[in-house]
């Protein structure tokens, strides 16, 4: 497999991606945005979930398309930004039509990072407003690192963020990460700049450092961070043709990059979660191969995105813990 021109998930067809921030807060929102409602899925693997109309997701519910999916800060706060792309959405004279009406399918997730150091003294809950800006901001293009769902998010010792990553596939199919990564486990191995992610690395995406020549022992999550609570949450998209049950089993796959990016992950405290996507652009010849395919490479560029989260995560005044690039001097 090779990335995408652009190496984000918007490599995949018909999907575009917008983010907001608010810097003194110290959060933000992420949108993902289909041309068209597309088939998603949902699985959750942490302890401490927080989610947005994810029950339909399921196979044997009624509406197995959706129009966009949110990723975001402020904890239960943050649920809020969904109705923000949802408001977007209609205005535009999008959603599931019922009799005269449109109601926008909009699923999300959020992350904890209200005790990051920002001002959390709001007035009105600012997390809708942040959803219709991201909405707003759509493009092919997105910024990485400090920037959207990733803006206030922290790790195990660095600065977290926003990553994404991408691959075609010989047989013509493109899959793509997404994923705000505010995890209470390490990205990086022990004390060194080199990740965890590193077997899966393409090229210098996360600066090429391989692995360490001895591996440190995992360090024990620090008490700050586990009281903190934590959570990564992520999408997977592909524009293969998937029926939901496949679509779940994508994101069911691509728990496996999480697990080899961030150690541990999955943990009581962490609400970890993979949506999945397909915009049903490319029909599958071999289906039973190609399925193995898509789920393998999902995996693959949650694995990457995750590193490269971390890897572009800018530092700014007042944080609570480094930068990658701060703590490494480069990058």
């Amino acid at each position: 497999m090779r990335p995408g021109a652009r190496n984000l998930i918007t490599d995949v067809a018909g999907l575009s991606v917008g983010n907001a921030e608010d810097h003194v807060i110290r959060t933000g929102a992420t949108v993902l945005l289909g041309a068209r409602p597309f088939t998603a899925a949902v699985h959750v693997m942490g302890g401490a979930p927080g989610t947005r109309e994810t029950d339909l997701l399921a196979p044997d519910k009624l509406v197995h398309e959706v129009d966009a999916l949110v990723l975001s800060g402020g904890s239960a706060f943050g649920l809020d930004a969904a109705s923000g792309v949802a408001d977007g959405l209609r205005a535009m004279g999008r959603g599931f039509a019922v009799g005269d009406a449109r109601v926008p399918i909009v699923p999300g997730a959020i992350l904890f990072d209200l005790l990051n150091g920002g001002d959390k003294s709001w007035a009105e809950n600012p997390y809708k407003r942040l959803g219709r800006a991201a909405l707003a901001a759509v493009a092919p293009d997105f910024a990485l690192g400090t920037a959207g769902a990733g803006t206030g998010a922290t790790t195990q010792g660095l600065k977290g963020g926003l990553g994404s990553a991408s691959a075609i596939l010989e047989n013509g199919v493109t899959v793509g990460a997404l994923v705000a990564v505010n995890a209470l486990g390490s990205v990086t191995i022990g004390h060194s700049p080199q990740f965890w992610a590193a077997p899966w690395e393409i090229g210098v995406e996360f600066g090429g450092l391989g692995l360490p020549a001895q591996f440190e022992p995992a360090r024990e999550p620090a008490a700050d961070k586990r009281a903190k609570e934590a959570t990564t949450i992520a999408v997977v998209a592909t524009d293969a043709v998937l029926s939901q049950a496949e679509t779940l089993r994508m994101a069911v796959a691509a728990h496996d990059g999480m697990a080899r990016a961030i150690v541990p992950s999955h943990t009581p405290f962490d609400g970890d979660l993979v949506f999945a996507a397909a915009t049903g652009e490319k029909p599958l010849a071999d289906r039973s191969s190609a399925l193995f395919l898509i789920g393998h490479a999902a995996a693959a560029c949650l694995a990457r995105a995750i590193a490269r989260a971390v890897y572009a995560a800018e530092a700014r005044p007042g944080d609570v813990l480094p930068a990658w690039s701060d703590r490494f001097g480069h990058g």
